[in-house]
């Protein structure tokens, strides 16, 4: 397995590009499979993520390629082949349940893995079955599948979900456009990549309204047609690279940044002391003193602190002036990024969902381990602030989410390279 090896000190000035919306994308992707006609996005990141999702679709009967370096992929389903999700390929990535909806709205079946992913809560998928059981699906579990049928086709209904679960909202609104009559969808999550995939979905001809809300409002067309869409910036990366000049100083912009994607991190960042300001080509960051402040961190759906910048936040605030307090009301075991931070001479005590980080004046180098995607990116930004030489090891983890990590941070001034296995 690769290593990243982060040698701190340096300040970091210059700009570095943020790449189209992991997350988004990977729920753009499936809606090929409500069609018969080419769906081609562009701004699309270049991970490992999305080449297993090619893999999947693939799988399923579509023809995807890549090109501009992988920034552009053409899909086209004009047959579906199969309508069966194989572990070998779910079992990689939580995301591959998003085929669920498309497959039944289009085939009125489909037998789906139970999917995998980071090691960070159990993110059961009882609520994207109950919302599919309300457009006429029957589900049931059998041997690790989901085996699930729409007799005579997908009804529309009323969907009022437990909880504003962002995957549940993509694959119910998905399996909506194709479903006869109208579809509401009630405490919707209100996430930029919902906004996104309603938008891609419009533009293939879907009947939409209230994307962005937490109300979702869709009538059934009997067909879908092609489309080129954009996908959006990814925020997560966006507010990663937005801290790094917290932990060495300087100032970076991050282009293609836009301050309504991540409103409520921006809040915190100013709170602590790091001043953001909108460019004519992204956003421009930096630290207004010597070191930042403490500062309290709730995650919670969007428009909240989003929980996949928990981390990075938490690797920050080890360096901060004062004590801060953060509490995970998201994702359950999102704390494991904790121990490894304190091996680089972090002060946090973790007690469930909640945590307390006392900041320090230096961290201190050291091998630490990579838990999960984005603990693999709070221990490098950890490393840019750290004295002496941090190894951060299992980096496989962080190329499911970011491209190029050393090359972008390298640009601007770090000292990090990746060693090979």
């Amino acid at each position: 397995m690769d290593s990243i090896i982060v040698r701190g000190g340096a300040e970091l000035r210059g700009q570095i590009p943020i790449a189209g919306a992991k997350n988004a994308c990977l729920a753009l992707m499936p809606a090929t499979l409500l069609s018969e006609e080419p769906l081609t996005l562009t701004n699309a990141p270049r991970l490992s993520d999305i080449h297993t999702m090619t893999r999947l679709l693939e799988s399923l009967g579509a023809e995807v390629s890549s090109m501009q370096g992988g920034k552009v992929i053409a899909m086209s389903t004009h047959e579906l082949a199969s309508t069966h999700a194989d572990y070998e390929i779910v079992r990689k990535m939580r995301a591959s349940n998003l085929v669920l909806g498309p497959l039944l709205a289009r085939a009125g079946e489909a037998v789906v893995s139970l999917p995998g992913g980071c090691s960070i809560g159990a993110r059961p998928m009882d609520i994207h079955i109950e919302a599919l059981s309300a457009l006429g699906a029957e589900i049931e579990l059998k041997d690790g599948y989901l085996h699930a049928v729409a007799r005579g086709g997908l009804r529309g209904g009323r969907v009022p979900l437990r909880f504003a679960s962002v995957g549940a909202t993509e694959n119910v609104l998905m399996a909506a456009t194709l479903a006869k009559g109208s579809t509401r969808i009630e405490n919707a999550a209100r996430e930029p990549e919902i906004v996104d995939l309603a938008r891609c979905l419009r533009a293939m001809g879907a009947q939409i309204e209230g994307e962005g809300t937490s109300t979702i409002e869709v009538q059934g067309v009997d067909r879908l047609g092609g489309a080129t869409h954009r996908v959006v910036t990814d925020r997560i990366e966006l507010g990663t690279y937005m801290l790094a000049p917290a932990f060495t100083g300087g100032e970076v912009e991050c282009l293609g940044g836009e301050i309504g994607l991540i409103g409520a991190f921006c809040e915190k960042l100013d709170a602590a002391g790091i001043d953001v300001s909108e460019t004519d080509k992204g956003l421009k960051v930096k630290l207004r003193g010597d070191r930042p402040r403490a500062v309290d961190v709730v995650t919670e759906p969007f428009p909240g602190f989003p929980t996949d910048l928990q981390a990075q936040m938490m690797a920050m605030l080890c360096t901060a002036e004062g004590t801060s307090r953060l509490e995970e009301k998201i994702f359950e075991n999102r704390f494991m990024h904790a121990p490894e931070l304190m091996r680089m001479g972090a002060k946090i005590e973790v007690h469930g969902g909640h945590a307390t980080v006392t900041g320090v004046d230096k961290l201190k180098g050291a091998p630490v381990m990579a838990t999960d995607l984005r603990a693999s990116v709070s221990l490098i930004l950890a490393g840019l602030a750290a004295e002496g030489e941090t190894v951060v090891n299992r980096v496989y983890h962080l190329d499911r989410g970011y491209e190029n990590v050393e090359d972008k941070l390298g640009a601007v001034g770090a000292k990090i390279e990746r060693v090979k296995a």
